[in-house]
C-alpha cells in the first residue's frame, strides 16, 4: 500500500507538472512542426537477415537447419567448401536485423541497427554481426549493416540453475549501418501545393493551423481538408521550397489539448491533464470480505460388527464454514469543477488499492461526471 501511495503521488505530481508545462507552452504558442508534418516526410522500415559470429557457446543449436545452411553458404562465398553435417559449433546465431531509414537520407549516413535472434540462441553477448544487406518494402537494398553487438543484459546457466537479466537475445549496433541508397520518398506533390498532416487529428487544431498559415502566406489558397490535413496551394511554385517549409513549420499556433486521464494498472500511476475536470459526484466504497473454510473429518461406524457388509465402512465428511464480513462503506464527495488530483487525494484518504482507483474512475466516467477521456494501460 505504501508503494502504491508513493506511485500515486508521483503520478499526480507528474500530471500537475505536465499540466503546468502545457499551460505555459499554450500561452506562448506551439510551433506547427510540433503538431504536424509535411506529407511525404517520414521514416521507412528496413529489414535484413544475417548471422552473428563470435558467440561463446550461446548461439543456435544443430536443430536450426537454417542457421547451418546459412553458415555453409557464407563459408562458400569465402572459398571454403563445407557441408552442413560438419558444422556443430554453437558460436553462430541467425538474426533478424531492423533499422529505420530517415526521410531525405543520403548515401554514407550512419544508422542505428537492432538485432534479434531468430533461432534458439541463449545470448548474443560478445557477438559480431557480419555484413547484412537491409531492404525496404520494395525489395531494394538501402543500407548495409555490420559491427559489434551491444546487449543490455546477460544470461548464465548452470546444471540446475540459471540467471538472466533483461533480454540477452536482442541487441543494438550503434551507427552500425551505412546508407547505400537515398530514401525514395520526398515531399508529396509537385511543389505547387503542400499538405500538412496533423500528428493527432483534431478539427479545431486543423482550422487554427490553417488560420496561422493564411495570416503568414500571401497569394496562396489554404484550406483544412479534414481533422488531419491542411492543404496549401500556391499560385506559383516557391523559389525555395525548403525555406518555405521552414517558415510554415515555425509558425506559432494555440493548440487545443484533449482532456485525458491515463491510468497504468501495473505501476499504479495516474496522470491527468490540466483540462480534466469532474462534475459533482459522491463515491461510496464498500469493503466486503468473504472467508470460506472447509475441513474434512472421518466418520467411523460405531459398535462391533461380525462380517460387515460392503456398504459399511469409514466415510470422509467435508464440513464447510462461510463467514461474510462487510465493513462500513467510506464516503467521498467531490465538488463540481474539482481536478483529478483532488479526487485521488480523497481516495487515498480511504486507502483504496490500485484496482479500486481504476474502478472508481471507470464508474465516474460511466456516470458522466468525468469531463475527459479515460485511458487505461
Amino acid at each position: 500500500m505504501t508503494t502504491f501511495k508513493n506511485l500515486l503521488l508521483t503520478g499526480v505530481a507528474l500530471g500537475a507538472l505536465l499540466g503546468a508545462c502545457a499551460t505555459a507552452q499554450a500561452a506562448a504558442g506551439v510551433r506547427v512542426k510540433e503538431l504536424a508534418r509535411v506529407a511525404g516526410v517520414r521514416d521507412n522500415p528496413l529489414t535484413g537477415y544475417g548471422l552473428v559470429f563470435g558467440l561463446s557457446g550461446s548461439g543456435d543449436s544443430a536443430r536450426n537447419r537454417a542457421t547451418l545452411q546459412s553458415v555453409a553458404n557464407t563459408l562458400r562465398n569465402f572459398g571454403v567448401n563445407v557441408s552442413e553435417a560438419d558444422l556443430a559449433s554453437r558460436n553462430v546465431a541467425a538474426v533478424i536485423v531492423t533499422a529505420r531509414l530517415p526521410a531525405f537520407a543520403e548515401p554514407g549516413q550512419m544508422l542505428d541497427v537492432q538485432v534479434a535472434s531468430s533461432g534458439d540462441a541463449r545470448s548474443l553477448t560478445g557477438g559480431t554481426l557480419m555484413l547484412t544487406p537491409l531492404s525496404g518494402p520494395d525489395g531494394r537494398v538501402y543500407a548495409i549493416a555490420q559491427g559489434a553487438i551491444s546487449v543490455g543484459g546477460y544470461q548464465f546457466e548452470g546444471v540446475t540453475a540459471s540467471l538472466q537479466k533483461n533480454h540477452p537475445t536482442v541487441g543494438w549496433v550503434p551507427q552500425g549501418a551505412s546508407v547505400e541508397q537515398g530514401s525514395p520518398l520526398r515531399v508529396a506533390g509537385d511543389g505547387r501545393s503542400l499538405s500538412i498532416l496533423l500528428n493527432e487529428p483534431d478539427f479545431t487544431n486543423a482550422e487554427r493551423i490553417a488560420d496561422a498559415i493564411r495570416g503568414s502566406v500571401s497569394g496562396a489558397s489554404v484550406r483544412a481538408e479534414h481533422a488531419g490535413k491542411v492543404t496549401v496551394a500556391y499560385a506559383n511554385v516557391p523559389a525555395n521550397l525548403v525555406s518555405e517549409i521552414s517558415r510554415l513549420e515555425n509558425l506559432s499556433v494555440q493548440p487545443q489539448r484533449k482532456a485525458r486521464v491515463v491510468v497504468n494498472e501495473r505501476t499504479g500511476t495516474v496522470v491527468a491533464g490540466g483540462d480534466v475536470r469532474l462534475g459533482e459526484v459522491t463515491v461510496s466504497h464498500g469493503d466486503l470480505k468473504v472467508e470460506i473454510r472447509t475441513d474434512y473429518t472421518v466418520s467411523q461406524p460405531e459398535g462391533v460388527f461380525v462380517r460387515p457388509g460392503s456398504s459399511i465402512g469409514s466415510v470422509v465428511v467435508p464440513r464447510t464454514e462461510i463467514k461474510a464480513d462487510e465493513g462500513p462503506a467510506p464516503l467521498v464527495s467531490v465538488r463540481e469543477g474539482a481536478s483529478v488530483a483532488e479526487l485521488v487525494s480523497a481516495l487515498r484518504a480511504i486507502k483504496l488499492s490500485t484496482r479500486d482507483v481504476i474502478a472508481v474512475l471507470q464508474s465516474i466516467k460511466a456516470a458522466g461526471a468525468l469531463d475527459g477521456e479515460l485511458v487505461i494501460q
